[in-house]
């Protein structure tokens, strides 16, 4: 992720170091020519009142102001980019795409994303669940499945697990979701947070209130859809 470019007026708490430096660039030769007598604390002064300069004037402490949150927002970014298991990745499977598509969101708490897969484990069992993708990324470190060393599967710990073998069958609830078992519609997620319920069952017309469904062609996977859930904060 790069990291934005600061335009208009902020370029100028990038471009100099100090606030005398700043001043000084506001200086013209015609101000030196005319102000010749003047020491350059003198001229300093006058640039800040205004009287004299090429360019936008600031006082000192808006100056040291915008520094102050131009380097904020620099840390932020450069922190924001060191979280991310998917930054700096190049993907080319579509299941990891729609993953590091959807990883600030879900890490930041602006959505929590449900994941269903279906596939088979390391013993060639077929399984299925639905995993919380939210709580997986605080808890589990995702770098080894963005450079494709491991391959996300459910669990049974996870939100919902089945093993389709075995026939074991396991269901938990999350930080984020409180799983619906029992319900004549099938399986049904609650938000925590907004009370909102996702329903995961794939003829139903809707998954819920802000929520999305939405199928990925993964290469490795049997079968792959996200449901996509944006929560709102209550006012």
């Amino acid at each position: 992720m790069d990291e934005e470019v600061p335009t208009g007026s902020d370029n100028i708490v990038t471009e100099y170091s100090t606030y005398e430096d700043f001043l000084d660039s506001q200086i013209t030769s015609l101000d030196l020519y005319y102000l010749e007598a003047f020491i350059f604390t003198q001229i300093w002064q006058l640039v800040e009142l205004g009287y004299r300069g090429s360019g936008e004037t600031l006082k000192r402490e808006e100056f040291e102001a915008r520094k102050q949150a131009a380097e904020a927002s620099r840390l932020s970014k450069r922190s924001q980019q060191k979280t991310l298991a998917s930054n700096g990745k190049e993907l080319r499977d579509a299941f990891l795409k729609a993953l590091a598509q959807r990883e600030e969101a879900n890490r930041s708490g602006k959505m929590t994303s449900i994941i269903f897969i279906r596939d088979k484990n390391s013993r060639g069992q077929e399984i299925s669940g639905y995993i919380d993708f939210a709580h997986r990324l605080k808890t589990e470190d995702f770098e080894p499945y963005f450079t494709g060393k491991k391959r996300l599967l459910p669990r049974p710990s996870d939100l919902s697990f089945f093993n389709w073998e075995t026939q074991t069958s396991t269901s938990n609830p999350t930080p984020n979701y409180q799983v619906i078992a029992e319900n004549a519609s099938g399986l049904l997620f609650k938000n925590k947070r907004d009370r909102k319920i996702i329903n995961v069952d794939p003829k139903a017309p809707s998954p819920g209130d802000n929520s999305t469904r939405t199928p990925v062609e993964a290469q490795k996977y049997v079968q792959v859809v996200i449901y996509d859930h944006t929560t709102r904060r209550k006012t």
